[in-house]
């Protein structure tokens, strides 16, 4: 297993048009820990029996769904590196599993919920502790239940393999011998979460999480635990303010960059996503079929998961408002929410002028309000079209436009919640408008000029 997992994380490294930057990154960690392993810096073995046994379970468990329904489940690639990883790297002297948290970033369709349930009812089933206890996190106990439900239904199609060795009652997925149990935790264990010992956590779409309060309840419970695991799944998203994107996202870029001297030896991560430069701007081209892969590296690699990309991908360019859904879901990209449509910011920063370069006296102007009571931004827009004195190739002059807008929020505390809740700390500027009376015109376009 070793070496195939060498052989995978050199040809990805190398594959720089299929493999994104972080999936990279994760591959180079592999063969920096492969060089050191079981030394006085890095007490960890690979142990390829533990690796292959994860495997072999696996392959017990069949499809249920999909164009490989009632098939045997072998994993791909990518899931034999992640999965040897997490169960093949043990601690030399103890034998007790290295990574005892795991974070994987992939698109929809990216067999998301089948790896959870599969690392579920492993920890339940097959990993030899009593009394387990494996609990699954969602935003929602319906989102929860996906996993949960998935579970249920890989061990019903492997019915002649698993009977008799486990039951459901009350909601309670129960291994018959070691007495363990899984279950989806509700809002209600999110207040609390009294009495949890979990062996094993599963958080699913951790970017919805509008906080951290899932992940606080299953953690705290480990500690008693010989080597518990706690294991992330999610797609990117549009939830800046999140606790995925605030702090999982940026901590496990730090673990990967290997120009960070920053590690977490037993924190396993795999992001797979298109590329952005040093600014945020995307280098990969949406419009490139080949280089979705990079964040589909399951899906993108079968003709039916990749209609199903592209599918998605036409109904966003018809549908401006479906982008950022798209870029979420299936190109694994943080979009913010308020972008209705896709625009490169940095190309809308570079038209910024500090004077209108034409007299608009006496010119036509669309004017556009977004009124609001409360909470929400009070916006006007002023557009002035104007013909550019420019040609295209069809010799048609091209028509430019002026934009002017103004944008304040009528309540001073929601102003203030509302910077705390997005970390939006351009609003201050209509803070200073708000709080500062009486001031003219000229004092406003002095205020906007300072902030840029």
């Amino acid at each position: 297993i070793k070496e195939e997992l060498i052989q995978y994380a050199k040809d990805c490294i190398n594959d720089t048009k299929h493999c994104c930057q972080k999936h990279r990154w994760a591959c180079e960690r592999f063969l920096r820990d492969i060089s050191r392993e079981g030394t006085d810096e890095f007490p960890y073995i690979f142990d390829d029996a533990k690796a292959e046994r994860f495997y072999k379970w696996a392959s017990l468990h069949k499809h249920t769904k999909g164009v490989l329904v009632n098939t045997p489940i072998i994993f791909t690639p990518i899931q034999r590196f992640i999965f040897g990883n997490i169960y093949g790297w043990v601690h030399k002297d103890t034998g007790y599993r290295r990574f005892t948290k795991a974070y994987w970033q992939v698109g929809r369709k990216n067999a998301k919920s089948q790896s959870l349930g599969l690392v579920g009812d492993y920890e339940l089933m097959a990993l030899g502790e009593d009394n387990s206890e494996v609990y699954i996190g969602a935003t929602k106990t319906l989102q929860a239940k996906i996993i949960y439900n998935e579970v249920i239904a890989m061990l019903k199609k492997s019915s002649a393999l698993f009977k008799g060795k486990w039951k459901e009652a009350y909601s309670t997925i129960v291994h018959i011998k070691s007495n363990s149990i899984m279950r989806a935790l509700s809002k209600d264990d999110g207040k609390t979460g009294d009495g949890l010992n979990p062996q094993c956590g599963l958080i699913d779409e951790y970017h919805a999480h509008p906080t951290d309060e899932i992940l606080e309840v299953i953690k705290p419970g480990m500690i008693a635990r010989r080597q518990p695991l706690l294991f992330i799944i999610t797609t990117a998203g549009n939830n800046l303010g999140g606790p995925c994107y605030r702090i999982e996202y940026p901590l496990v870029s730090q673990i990967l960059n290997p120009d960070i001297e920053f590690d977490i030896p037993d924190y396993f991560c795999m992001v797979n996503e298109l590329d952005r430069d040093e600014e945020g701007n995307l280098i990969d081209d949406i419009n490139d079929e080949e280089c979705w892969i990079k964040a589909n590296p399951i899906a993108a690699t079968y003709e039916v998961g990749l209609k199903n990309i592209r599918s998605n991908y036409m109904s966003a360019i018809k549908s401006p408002e479906k982008m950022v859904s798209f870029m979420t879901k299936n190109m694994n990209i943080w979009v913010k929410k308020s972008a209705q449509s896709y625009i490169d910011m940095a190309k809308w920063k570079a038209c910024q002028v500090d004077e209108i370069p034409i007299n608009t006296k006496g010119m036509s102007v669309y004017v556009g309000f977004d009124m609001s009571a409360k909470i929400d931004l009070t916006s006007v827009a002023f557009i002035v079209p104007f013909l550019s004195g420019e040609y295209d190739n069809t010799n048609q002059e091209i028509v430019k436009y002026i934009v002017y807008s103004h944008s304040f929020i009528p309540n001073r505390e929601k102003l203030i919640e509302r910077k705390s809740r997005d970390k939006a700390g351009n609003l201050c500027l209509h803070e200073e408008i708000i709080s500062s009376s009486p001031l003219d015109e000229d004092s406003i376009r002095q205020m906007y000029k300072e902030n840029g």
